[in-house]
């Protein structure tokens, strides 16, 4: 189903070598707010060593975010050292066809990140990546996000119980 990833964890970080490589991904696409950020705009502890161990294990980055705030955005990408694309207006299809030829892979051997259905989870399976949705960083939001979460959280449940009756 187009609003279910393929995996869902806590946090980036538990994004490991091992599972990239049992489903044969080589390239990571990010979102940053409440992903790699929180909305204070901090990287959580761990982060910048969680990505840099992947990159010495040959992962590529890019990170697609839907925010106009470029310096915000290129803070993020400079600190993590990985290529940005920003005001992605995902789950447009635009932004992930930059970000997938960036990263120079097949479709299928990239993922996408990101903590929103609305646009992470749809824009990475209407592009045929794979989805991975991570927990929110923070509860706070911005106000369009805080309206969508209590449907995300209803699409998360089912998802949820669909795992547990397969």
């Amino acid at each position: 189903m187009i609003l279910y990833p393929n995996l869902y964890i806590e946090n980036v970080q538990k994004l490991t070598i091992d599972y990239l490589k049992e489903n044969k991904i080589k390239a990571l696409i990010l979102d940053v707010d409440n992903t790699l950020i929180d909305f204070y705009k901090k990287i959580p502890d761990g982060t910048k060593k969680w990505c840099e161990n992947l990159k010495k294990q040959g992962i590529k980055f890019c990170i697609l975010s839907n925010s106009n705030n470029v310096e915000k955005v290129k803070k993020v990408a400079e600190e993590l050292d990985v290529h940005y694309i920003y005001f992605a207006m995902k789950p447009l299809k635009k932004g992930f066809k930059k970000a997938i030829e960036y990263l120079q892979e097949k479709p299928e051997n990239i993922a996408a990140v990101g903590d929103q259905i609305f646009t992470d989870v749809i824009g990475a399976n209407r592009s045929k990546v794979k989805a991975i949705l991570v927990k929110p960083l923070e509860e706070k939001d911005i106000l369009i996000t805080k309206i969508k979460r209590p449907l995300e959280n209803f699409v998360i449940k089912r998802y949820l119980n669909s795992l547990k009756n397969n």
